[in-house]
């Protein structure tokens, strides 16, 4: 009989199932409801931040040192899985490990240039600057008008540019979701183990 061990503890189950749902109602809610998509933002930044620390202080299969691959072990896990012979891991596999890097930092990426975004067309959020007082003088009227014409060029070139960085990132994410699901269906299959059943109960099966 195979022995059961508490793998995954009550903080990262909390934060990958309320990742998932904040992910989703942030990516639907986009061109829908702002509010929602700023708060939904915010929550998702929020919880890279904790799990950034866990990821140091919390216990020890949710700690980097645990999972975080070396290029030879990575190289090594690709290899055994090609042969059909995959070690099995109680923690994340080296390539469960990557993506976890992976997802943290464009989660990072993708919540920092929407701030960004909110703060160009908005001014509003944590990265808005604070506002700015022109006087005028009726001598450089017209030199001042040129110079508000340059401003506001420059601020919709860096508006398309935050746009474009956002999106890019949105999209990126998307993939590397679906490459997450994958690996998570290919690796529950080829170890016979349910690891969405794990990440609900925080228990693995002992090998």
């Amino acid at each position: 009989m195979s022995e059961k061990v508490y793998v995954w503890d009550k903080f990262v189950r909390l934060f990958h199932w309320s990742l998932v749902v904040l992910f989703l109602i942030s990516y639907l809610s986009a061109e829908e409801v702002e509010w929602l998509h700023v708060y939904s933002g915010y929550a998702i930044a929020g919880l890279v931040v904790l799990r950034v620390i866990w990821g140091v202080i919390g216990s020890q299969y949710a700690r980097f040192t645990d999972f975080v691959p070396s290029i030879s072990s990575a190289k090594a896990y690709i290899v055994a899985i090609r042969s059909g012979k995959p070690g099995h891991y109680l923690g994340h596999n080296p390539l469960g490990g990557l993506m976890v890097i992976a997802l943290l930092v464009m989660l990072t990426l993708t919540t920092l240039s929407g701030m960004k975004l909110y703060a160009v067309e908005e001014g509003k959020g944590p990265l808005a600057g604070g506002a700015q007082i022109q006087l005028l003088s009726p001598v450089y009227a017209d030199d001042d008008h040129d110079k508000r014409h340059d401003n506001h060029n420059e601020e919709g070139e860096g508006n398309e540019l935050w746009q474009a960085l956002h999106e890019l990132s949105v999209n990126l994410m998307l993939l590397l979701i679906f490459l997450h699901v994958a690996g998570v269906v290919i690796s529950s299959w080829i170890h016979n183990e349910s690891l969405i059943k794990a990440m609900l109960s925080g228990y693995k099966e002992k090998r």
